[in-house]
């Protein structure tokens, strides 16, 4: 190849982005069962969002997975991912027959099945984020990063349609009803591995890459010394509380609405999901144009506010739908704050992308910690003051926007 020809990354970017579709439909799929399980083992609010807790817990491993992913590359971590995300899911759907059969807890079963799904999406997840930032221009970046989040929210917006269609359509929520779509999406994504394994996707030399652009720094000795990594994972933990917090509470805020008293929402429920991870998906979209003309920060200072003006709104009219559609518009705005968090807190890293790719991954422990903490506040207080906390999360996502985001960067 030329030595002033550029790299075509097309075909690499392309499977990345199959992968941001499988990561966001996974995930969304275990948001969604959560009013599926709260009917079907008889839970309270904070043990319904132990769902969260066994699936985003797993994000403890980013850091020790960043790491495996430096000695491996990034498509060996896309390989192995995809194998124990399939894994996870049959054995899933073994378990949980098998449970049924013996009379043991099911719901035990599921949560620890689902913690092994997870620890295959955070080895993705490491991998997607880093791998599109550096497949191409470093300008280009937030560009390339939201459009792959857009792919991920096409995934979003199908996932609580395939739980409405195929696993509780019309049916009494049952453990017995999960296993046979769990099992199918297991033997699709280890078809995907077995694909992956085949491909030949180029090898990137961050550093390298920086210098060919005309990049000349000195890097620090270690990714734990730049502050910006460290508080990017704090935003993407923040982050994870308005992301995951408002589709998780919309049960018990159609449970303010006098139409729905002393009614089971939770078909209901998944069926407005739809609107809200479809609010994001075009954001996103939307977003990926912005992004071409628009500065990232100014883009998402700009959508925190409405976003946190949507969570007002939806408070002040509680009795009403009104509230409820304003609570999903969120979702809109919700759309790029992911990419550009995680590209403010990338930047100018060079060897140490991957391992910053694990550090602030590891924020996605967010969901886990912070929905039972919601779920609680709703057993003891309510949904609104559980809704309050949320404007906690956006006013810290301000701050690291516009100044965190700078700290221990080049001048």
């Amino acid at each position: 190849m030329n030595q002033n020809q550029k790299p075509n990354y097309t075909f690499a970017l392309i499977v990345v982005f199959i992968v941001c579709f499988l990561i966001g439909f996974v995930t969304t799929m275990n948001n969604s069962m959560i009013p599926f399980c709260s009917k079907a083992f008889n839970l309270t609010a904070q043990e319904g969002q132990y769902v969260n807790s066994a699936f985003y817990g797993a994000y403890l491993l980013a850091i020790p997975f960043s790491f495996l992913m430096s000695k491996i590359g990034y498509k060996g971590t896309l390989v192995l991912g995809l194998a124990v995300v399939g894994a996870g899911f049959v054995i899933n759907a073994l378990g949980i027959k098998t449970a049924i059969a013996a009379g043991i807890n099911v719901y035990a079963v599921f949560l620890g099945t689902m913690c092994l799904v997870a620890m295959g999406v955070v080895m993705l997840q490491n991998v997607a984020n880093p791998y599109v930032m550096v497949l191409g221009s470093p300008e280009k970046g937030a560009f390339r990063m939201t459009l792959s989040q857009a792919l991920n929210s096409v995934a979003t917006t199908v996932a609580p349609l395939f739980i409405t269609q195929i696993i509780i359509a019309g049916k009494t929520p049952a453990p017995e009803y999960v296993p046979g779509p769990y099992l199918g999406l297991g033997i699709f994504t280890i078809i995907v591995c077995v694909v992956l394994v085949l491909l030949k996707l180029p090898k990137i030399d961050e550093g390298k890459q920086a210098e060919e652009a005309g990049e000349h720094r000195t890097y620090k000795s270690s990714v734990f010394k730049y502050p910006h990594v460290w508080l990017g994972a704090l935003g993407i933990f923040a982050y994870m509380g308005v992301e995951i917090g408002v589709p998780s509470m919309l049960k018990y805020r159609f449970e303010l609405l006098p139409e729905y008293a002393n009614t089971d929402v939770s078909d209901v429920v998944t069926g407005f999901l739809a609107f809200y991870w479809g609010g994001m998906m075009v954001g996103r979209f939307i977003g990926a144009g912005i992004l071409t003309k628009f500065e990232p920060r100014r883009l998402l200072t700009t959508c925190l506010i409405a976003g946190a003006a949507c969570i007002l709104l939806s408070l002040i009219f509680s009795n009403s739908m009104l509230g409820i559609w304003c609570m999903l518009a969120a979702g809109l705005f919700h759309s790029v704050m992911w990419p550009l968090i995680f590209n403010l807190g990338l930047q100018e890293l060079g060897p140490h992308t991957k391992a910053a790719s694990g550090v602030i991954n590891t924020g996605v422990i967010g969901a886990a910690i912070l929905m039972p903490l919601m779920g609680a506040i709703v057993d003891m207080t309510g949904v609104i003051i559980a809704m309050c906390v949320l404007f906690v999360f956006y006013a810290y996502i301000i701050w690291f926007c516009n100044f965190g985001s700078k700290i221990g960067l080049s001048k």
